[in-house]
């Protein structure tokens, strides 16, 4: 085991507390010395940087690690950043075994492990010259594009989604492909110049050195180089004593003096861990804003509709529609059909608000035509799930060649919360104007969800249109006051919610009645959804 470090510092139960002394950034202006000769790098296969799936799968359940913080309150802003943990260390001192640790005893719904190895800078042609012949040091802060690193680490912790390169070890290059990752409760950052940066250190809530010895790092150097990589014992070792261990010395292990929290032993420190688990526990629970349901409710009463609402004109018709599918008599076959019918309709009342110029076409007389086109890109529908999917049919009836994407938001039974728990939507959605649909809108809570994961992929406010067959006024009001330039556009606004968070007269559960499946215990307007 390696002996105690040299600074101000305390032992708590198998790991070392530091003093204010210790966590002093000004000390870095002495960690990064000028860069000396160019050392070769430090070869890993590709497997280490494959895209991870937005799930951990532990010993006990599975966490989420693409979701969106239930963190927005009633102004469809979100109230508290999230909580940034730095993890460094040598390297292969069990720094991500650490991370997972911390999330599985965390018990947290939405958590996001970023790695260090995803921000290597991309090389010049000489630099990869150097790289190929093995005189470029990878092991040097230099080598990391720690700007990218900042700006990415500051958008997660505003709850913004961020694309983060896929770097590829035998090239030693960024791949065309990036990934996507989202703003959480918990952001766990890690590698081995996690602390190598004042303005990333600022950004850190938490930063935790993993000090594993010297000799177990290189038998796990040894065990991973030769059964996953194929090399030679010989090779590793020589490699570990002329790059690593050097870059260690120099650069790595100065900066456990910053650290708040120094592991000895790496995983292998339960006690450690459960210390700063705990810690986190309290730092999040002074964060914690649960998503206010009763300030939804009270916080627009009385204002008048906004001028963002569009309501289908109510002619007999679209009133006869509503009565069929409002009675709770109606057939499943008469519910489905007139369902339909009104879904038409609106949609068709919607694309009226979409962009048009004016052209000038020809007839087949001969004669010019002074007409409208759409002025827009392309038209993409998002439907909530999974009532919001039922109107996609009559999206596609009337648009040609529209592009689909889906998200789904789900109730915390615990909290009450909306979150996210999947999502797929097109690429480059950020051009094309969205249609996002949800049969009913009760509170606004599963919709301004929604309409956040849109902003976050760079769709423009005022280019979301949210299209509901049924919606109530303390949604219409939520809805319109966090997101004033969307446009909402329903067939009917009912006035009352109940304690329920049901519409009043309302239509019922729409989910259960289009798709014949039994009403929720609980009476929501969706089982499965977050009330929306």
């Amino acid at each position: 085991m390696s002996s105690p470090p040299a600074y101000p510092g305390i032992r708590i139960s198998g790991c070392w507390a530091l003093g204010a002394e210790g966590s002093n950034a000004e000390s870095l202006d002495r960690l990064l010395p000028p860069v000396g000769a160019r050392r070769s790098p430090r070869k890993r296969t590709t497997s280490q940087c494959k895209s991870e799936p937005p799930l951990l799968r532990t010993s006990k359940r599975t966490i989420y690690t693409a979701g969106r913080p239930p963190w927005y309150n009633e102004h469809g802003t979100q109230s508290k950043e999230a909580f940034a943990i730095g993890l460094g260390g040598g390297s292969a001192s069990g720094k991500t075994t650490v991370a997972r640790m911390i999330i599985e005893a965390l018990d947290v719904p939405w958590v996001v492990l970023l790695s260090m190895d995803s921000f290597y800078k991309v090389l010049t042609t000489q630099q990869q010259e150097q790289a190929a012949h093995n005189n470029f040091n990878f092991d040097h802060p230099d080598a990391f594009d720690f700007d990218l690193i900042v700006s990415t680490l500051k958008k997660l912790k505003q709850g913004k989604s961020v694309k983060v390169p896929v770097y590829d070890f035998t090239t030693h290059s960024r791949k065309k492909d990036w990934k996507t990752l989202y703003g959480a409760n918990v952001i766990i950052f890690e590698g081995i110049m996690a602390f190598a940066d004042k303005t990333l250190l600022e950004l850190l809530d938490m930063k935790i050195f993993v000090d594993t010895d010297s000799d177990i790092r290189l038998v796990r150097r040894l065990r991973r180089d030769i059964s996953e990589r194929g090399r030679d014992i010989e090779g590793v070792i020589k490699q570990y004593n002329k790059f690593v261990k050097p870059a260690f010395d120099q650069y790595i292990q100065p900066t456990m003096r910053v650290a708040d929290i120094v592991v000895p032993w790496g995983s292998g420190n339960t006690v450690a861990i459960d210390l700063i688990v705990q810690h986190m526990h309290s730092q999040l629970e002074e964060r914690k804003l649960r998503w206010d349901m009763a300030a939804l409710a009270s916080a627009h009463q009385c204002h008048p509709l906004p001028r963002t609402l569009s309501v289908l004109k109510s002619t007999p018709q679209v009133r006869g529609m509503h009565t069929i599918i409002r009675d709770k008599e109606t057939s499943r076959d008469e519910f489905i059909f007139y369902s339909k019918r009104l879904m038409r309709l609106l949609i068709e009342h919607a694309l009226s608000f979409l962009p048009f110029q004016d052209c000038v076409v020809q007839t087949p007389q001969g004669q010019d035509y002074a007409g409208k086109c759409y002025a827009g890109k392309q038209i993409t529908g998002v439907s909530i799930l999974r009532a919001g999917e039922t109107m996609e049919p009559a999206l596609r009836a009337v648009c040609k060649d529209v592009r689909i994407g889906t998200i789904l938001i789900q109730t915390n039974q615990h909290t009450g919360e909306p979150e996210l728990h999947y999502l797929r939507l097109p690429k480059d959605i950020s051009d094309d104007h969205v249609i996002l649909m949800d049969c009913t809108v009760s509170t606004g809570a599963a919709a301004m969800m929604a309409v956040r994961v849109l902003l976050d992929h760079d769709v423009p406010e005022d280019k979301i249109f949210l299209l509901s067959l049924l919606m109530a006024e303390m949604g219409v009001h939520s809805v319109a006051y966090a997101f004033p330039r969307v446009r909402i556009i329903t067939t009917a606004v009912d006035k009352r919610v109940n304690d329920l968070f049901r519409i009043i007269p309302g239509i019922g559960n729409f989910g259960d009645r289009y798709f014949g499946t039994d009403a929720a215990p609980d009476g929501s307007d969706e089982e499965e959804a977050a009330p929306s």
